[in-house]
């Protein structure tokens, strides 16, 4: 058993994690005559080191999500969806998220495509907010960071929101809170081919080519924040307004949070800051959470599919389920680890 407990530390410290390269990077700043204990030395090694790391996971991830999403071109997912009722459709939603793009933004045209198509109102909203909250992706990268517990639960939680916020929306029958262009629209039922394991390999890189373009801008000011949050804002700072102190982190988190646009990858490396910093585990989730699921331009863009009300109520599941997660993991964090 220790020897498994060692084996999996060095696959989480040094292959996920890549403390390796961290320490590489010091070496070579240091090489270069640089001052370890200078601040700004430091913020410069946290800046290579985490935009190395999280460039080369990003792309080793995107390709094997990519490769997984080709078995589930949304004509496939729109069949699967189709064939189940009730709760067990809104679960199978939400797992078909977890395979489907990074951001919240890229996932309203296939939640419009599926609304089209005729499949539950709530059903879409599940696949909605599992889509950008949860992915495989992320699942590995936070393990890099927090360990496969906090990882798992992650996922975990963020599943629950997704089938409870569609639920609940399926009970209340929002249907006629949709644009009329989206429910007139229909849907073309066109097979998809078979693709050969060449034609996924290829589908696979470009799609790793095309996210990366769209998702490393956002990696480099998450790093930058991450960096500038690592050495240069005070811990006491950080305690202070998101430490166990403050009974209102959680909800200052999510606040922070709707505003900003990224997804996962681009939280992380602040997520990553804010922990080192002494930051409550329950208000980074929460922070994590809002800025995938409730960022202000995907807001805009549902708001051109739905109307004030449903939309208002999206956020409001959204936002109660992020901030009631963000307080139960802060309890669990206190009293239990």
């Amino acid at each position: 058993m220790h020897i498994l407990k060692e084996i999996w530390d060095f696959f989480q410290n040094q292959i996920l994690g890549m403390k390796w390269l961290n320490e590489l990077t010091g070496s070579l700043l240091t090489w270069l005559g640089l001052d370890a204990s200078n601040r700004w030395v430091g913020s410069l090694q946290f800046f290579v080191y985490d935009v190395i790391k999280i460039t080369v996971l990003l792309c080793v991830l995107i390709f094997l999500v990519s490769y997984v999403q080709s078995y589930f071109p949304p004509e496939r997912s729109r069949k699967i969806l189709g064939r189940f009722r009730g709760v067990g459709a809104n679960i199978i939603a939400a797992l078909l998220g977890t395979v489907t793009p990074f951001c919240s933004c890229s996932s309203i045209p296939l939640f419009i495509g599926f609304t089209s198509a005729g499949l539950p109102l709530g059903v879409t909203f599940s696949f909605l907010i599992s889509s950008p909250m949860v992915d495989l992706g992320s699942l590995v990268l936070l393990m890099s960071i927090f360990g496969p517990k906090i990882a798992i639960a992650y996922v975990v939680v963020g599943l629950m929101i997704a089938v409870a916020g569609g639920t609940l929306i399926e009970k209340l029958h929002m249907e006629k809170h949709v644009e009329s262009f989206i429910l007139t629209a229909g849907s073309v039922d066109i097979e998809s081919p078979d693709l050969t394991m060449k034609d996924r390999v290829e589908y696979a890189k470009e799609q790793m080519f095309s996210t990366f373009k769209k998702v490393f801008p956002y990696v480099l000011i998450g790093v930058g924040i991450g960096a500038i949050i690592h050495n240069w804002i005070p811990e006491e700072w950080v305690a202070t307004a998101l430490g166990s102190k403050n009974p209102l982190g959680v909800i200052i988190a999510t606040l922070l949070g709707v505003p900003m646009y990224a997804d996962i990858f681009g939280t992380i490396p602040i997520a990553e800051a804010l922990l080192a910093k002494g930051a409550q585990l329950g208000v980074i989730l929460s922070f994590m959470m809002a800025v995938t699921t409730l960022s202000l331009p995907s807001m805009i863009m549902l708001r051109k599919a739905v109307k004030p009300k449903l939309l208002v109520l999206f956020v409001a599941i959204c936002t109660v389920g992020i901030v009631v997660v963000g307080y139960v993991f802060n309890f669990v964090q206190n009293f239990i680890m």
